[in-house]
C-alpha cells in the first residue's frame, strides 16, 4: 500500500503549512470609518420612531438622549487616542462617575438646585426624519470612502510594493525584499472597532517609510505579510541542490 509524500521537515503525520499568499492587499481608511456607531445608533433611532405606538412622540425625549450618548462617546473616541487599557478603564470610569452625578443632580432638586433645573429643561427632541437623515449623511460618506480606496491602495508581493493610485490606475513599484514592518496600535478603541491599526512599511530602496494608517483586521495582515516575507527570505537563502554542485 503507497503511502502519502511529506514534504522534508514535516513530521509524519501532520499536515504541511498552507503555502503563503501571493499578494496583500493593503487600504487606509479615513477616520470617518469609526463613526458607524453613530449610524447604527441613528437607524435604530429612526425605526424606533416609526413604531406604532411611537406616533405621538412620546418617547422622543429619551430616544434623542440615547442617541446623544452615543454619538458622544464615538465623537470621543474619534477625537482622543486612548493607547493602553488603562486609559480605556479611565475613560469607563469616569463616564460612570459622570453619568451617576448627572442621574443624582436631576432626580434630587435639593442637591445644586440650579444645575436641577438645566438638567430637567434639556429635553432634546428629534423625529424620525433627523435620524434617517443623519443615517443617510453617513452613509453616502461611507459610500464615497469605499469607492475612493478603490483607487488607492497598496499591495505587497513576494517581489515588489506595489502603489495603486489614480482613476487611471497609476502605479509606483518598490523592491519588497528586506521589506521591514511596524506594526503600531495607538487606541484601543479603534482596534476594538475595528481591530484597525497603523501599518509602517520600510523598503529597502526607499528613503522614506510608508505609513498607512487604520489598516483594518492588522494582526491578520500582518500575519500573512510576516508568513509571505518569510518564506521569501527562506528561498533566497536556500543552499543550491547537490545535484547542481556534482555537475560544477
Amino acid at each position: 500500500m503507497s503511502q502519502a509524500y511529506t514534504p522534508p521537515g514535516i513530521p509524519p503525520g501532520a499536515e504541511p503549512e498552507s503555502p503563503p499568499p501571493k499578494s496583500v492587499y493593503l487600504v487606509s481608511y479615513p477616520k470617518i470609518v469609526f463613526l458607524y456607531p453613530t449610524l447604527i445608533a441613528a437607524l435604530i433611532a429612526g425605526c424606533y420612531m416609526l413604531l406604532p405606538q411611537n406616533e405621538d412622540h412620546s418617547d422622543s425625549h429619551f430616544v434623542a438622549l440615547v442617541f446623544m450618548m452615543v454619538f458622544t462617546v464615538n465623537l470621543i473616541v474619534f477625537a482622543f487616542d486612548f493607547p493602553r487599557t488603562t486609559s480605556l478603564t479611565l475613560f469607563f470610569a469616569l463616564a460612570a462617575v459622570v453619568l451617576g452625578l448627572l442621574l443624582l443632580f436631576r432626580f434630587n432638586s435639593q442637591i445644586l438646585p440650579a444645575l436641577h433645573r438645566i438638567f430637567d429643561a434639556y429635553k432634546p427632541d428629534a423625529n424620525a426624519t433627523f435620524f434617517f437623515s443623519i443615517a443617510g449623511v453617513l452613509s453616502a460618506i461611507y459610500l464615497a470612502v469605499l469607492i475612493n480606496v478603490q483607487f488607492d491602495y497598496w499591495e505587497v508581493t513576494p517581489n515588489e510594493l506595489l502603489h495603486h493610485h489614480g482613476i487611471l490606475s497609476n502605479l509606483e513599484r518598490y523592491a519588497s525584499p528586506s521589506l521591514k514592518i511596524d506594526k503600531e496600535i495607538n487606541d484601543v478603541f479603534e482596534y476594538m472597532l475595528l481591530r484597525s491599526g497603523r501599518l509602517i512599511l520600510h523598503p529597502s530602496s526607499e528613503p522614506r517609510a510608508v505609513v498607512l494608517e487604520n489598516v483594518m483586521n492588522i494582526n491578520a495582515k500582518e500575519a500573512i505579510l510576516t508568513k509571505m516575507l518569510g518564506a521569501l527570505q527562506v528561498q533566497v537563502r536556500a543552499a543550491p541542490p547537490a545535484s547542481s554542485l556534482d555537475h560544477t
